[in-house]
């Protein structure tokens, strides 16, 4: 028994060596300059034959081919002909919290209950994730590590996706409370008729009362000075009112988007943000008037209801965005495809909006919206050296291709699993990596 728990060790150690992901990247030990390439700067802006210098994991110049530094202490890559972009930051993201889709112990994104604003995601972040490489490679810097499930799911934080534990790679800890409103109706599929279908729901109004309950026991619970014994759901729930903390709204129909953050100004919660909103166009007039920023599903899903136009979920963003509302994007679905944000930018620059103002749904926009807009989503002297470089336009799947990424600043190791196994079988039938 003894010799074969040695060599099921041993087996295991083997395909852990092989298996590991890179080392979390050292931090910056001299400065950096990215000379010679078009720099999107995140707020509209482009630099051609640009310079961006940073120091200790902080920008310190940015600018033309003129941009002064000092040139003998400080490392320069040259990175003409490819284009340089704010990291971009993934809101509403299980990246750190799923591993495997079809293995259940790699599950870590919800709690039993319904009412758990204490359970604090951040923890439960594995900075050893397999997919964590696999979204850096195409740009993706940053993720709001949010839990799932319920009807109050936890508390979010804020996650660079770089660091040897959640306590380094945290940028902003305990930044939201998730709320999952009950919807009037619901679509879902019915294998009997092989197609989605609208039910009522029956207890709506049952679970509207039951939340406003929770609400409002909050509310009362925040307004005592020094609570004795404390409950650690209430606890959890008074950033709302303070202001320390924002309400993250998860509810897609314009009817349910009113009545949500209605509820929640009743009870006097100070920052508000609609996460889905498929149907945020009906809510407009609302959401503007009370400046209410919408995170929007991703372009790519199929239209609702049969008589909604079938390109309307690509033209949502720029509607929004043009109707004054600050508007972000993120990547719902599985959660390997964070990935895949940059390109649900990409189409809603396919329709309606600029490029530069489409590369802001996923950074600065994205940054305003979590609250970390003084740290990232652009590039400006003073903001921490988060950046991405790519061979080609990062919103286009054709040509994203990021060769140089960095976080604070560190120089990050491109390399992931799906690479390795390209390598592993580009080898084995003689196939030339491009």
């Amino acid at each position: 028994m003894k010799k074969r728990l040695s060599l099921l060790s041993l087996l295991l150690i083997n395909i852990g060596v092989f298996a590991q992901n890179p080392a979390p990247a050292s931090p910056q030990s001299k400065p950096i300059a990215l000379v010679g390439g078009t720099i999107h700067v995140g707020n509209g802006k482009i630099i051609t034959n640009g310079t961006v210098v940073f120091d200790k994991g902080i920008i310190t110049a940015i600018g033309d081919a003129n941009t002064n530094f000092d040139k003998n202490s400080t490392e320069v890559i040259n990175v003409s002909g490819k284009s340089v972009y704010p990291g971009i930051i993934a809101p509403a993201a299980l990246v750190g919290l799923v591993e495997i889709g079809s293995v259940r112990s790699t599950f870590d994104q919800a709690e039993t209950g319904q009412f758990n604003p204490n359970i604090r995601s951040l923890i439960a972040h594995n900075t050893d994730s397999e997919i964590i490489p696999t979204v850096r490679g195409n740009g993706v810097l940053i993720g709001q590590t949010t839990p799932e499930g319920g009807v109050i799911s936890g508390t979010s934080s804020i996650m660079e996706y770089d660091g040897w534990n959640w306590e380094d790679a945290a940028l902003k800890k305990d930044d939201g409370v998730w709320l999952n409103y009950p919807t009037l109706i619901a679509r879902q599929f019915s294998p009997e008729e092989a197609k989605f279908v609208v039910k009522k729901n029956d207890k709506y109004i049952e679970q509207k009362n039951e939340l406003q309950v929770f609400f409002a026991d909050a509310l009362a619970y925040s307004e005592i000075s020094n609570p004795n014994p404390k409950n650690a759901k209430l606890e959890a729930m008074k950033g709302l009112f303070d202001g320390s903390k924002k309400l993250f709204i998860r509810t897609n129909y314009g009817k349910e988007i009113i009545e949500a953050c209605q509820m929640a100004q009743k009870y006097k919660v100070k920052s508000i943000v609609v996460v889905g909103g498929e149907e945020a166009e009906l809510a407009i007039d609302f959401l503007k008037a009370n400046n209410i920023p919408v995170i929007v599903s991703p372009t790519h899903r199929l239209p609702n209801t049969t008589d909604e136009g079938v390109w309307n979920p690509y033209k949502l963003p720029a509607k929004l965005a043009n109707a004054g509302i600050l508007t972000g994007l993120f990547y719902t679905e599985e959660f390997y495809k964070t990935r895949n944000l940059p390109f649900v930018a990409g189409t809603a620059a396919a329709f309606g909006l600029d490029k530069e103002e489409a590369l802001k749904l996923i950074t600065l926009n994205n940054a305003q919206i979590l609250g970390i807009d003084k740290q990232v989503g652009s590039l400006e002297v003073g903001k921490l050296a988060t950046i991405a470089v790519s061979e080609g336009d990062i919103l286009d799947m054709r040509t994203n291709k990021v060769s140089h990424a960095f976080i604070r600043g560190k120089k990050i190791d491109l390399d992931d699993k799906q690479k390795r196994l390209y390598r592993k079988f580009a080898d084995k039938f003689g196939i030339s990596e491009k």
